[in-house]
């Protein structure tokens, strides 16, 4: 079978309205792939920065994945909050070309109607997806009204084997 190694760190975040923040992260990837090692979701911990700007997390990433095609190749989803508030969705797709890469993952989160957004003023409750498929499928997202929220700091480095044998040139 052929096989993806995926190491790097989510780095941290920048430009979120609260920079005391953890991340959940998960990485999907379709039916045909098969984690042999590793975690393929987590949480990194609540930084609380002094200079309000950067969130720091320097949280690993180390996975390895076999499979016989390229389709559905993985992608990592991440979900920002700070308590019960969540303050960010998105996703990347994870490069297929071996190398170490540097993502920036643009993240958002629903504006929610004008209650919503009194809720958002007066309480700190913005709100929130019940479905969490959205964040990586097209399928309804178009649908959503969304306020961009920060970016997340991904370091990730790709290593490929084998995908030579089942008619891939990486």
């Amino acid at each position: 079978m052929a096989e993806s190694h995926f190491v790097g760190n989510i780095i941290g975040a920048t430009g979120f309205p609260n920079s005391e923040l953890c991340c959940k992260w998960i990485i999907i990837a379709g039916d045909d792939w098969r984690l042999l090692e590793g975690e393929s979701h987590g949480q990194t911990h609540v930084d609380l920065p002094q200079d309000k700007t950067h969130t720091f997390w320097g949280h690993p990433i180390d996975v390895h994945y076999a499979t016989k095609t390229i389709q559905g190749w993985p992608k990592i989803q991440f979900q920002d909050s700070f308590g019960l508030l969540e303050d960010g969705y998105g996703f990347v797709n994870v490069p297929a070309s071996p190398g170490t890469h540097y993502i920036d993952c643009v993240t958002w989160r629903p504006a929610g109607s004008f209650i919503d957004w009194l809720w958002s003023f007066f309480l700190g409750v913005t709100p929130q997806l019940r479905n969490l498929d959205l964040i990586h499928s097209p399928t309804d997202r178009f649908r959503l009204s969304t306020i961009t929220m920060g970016k997340i700091h991904l370091e990730i480095s790709v290593i490929t084997r084998n995908f030579e044998n089942y008619g891939v040139q990486m």
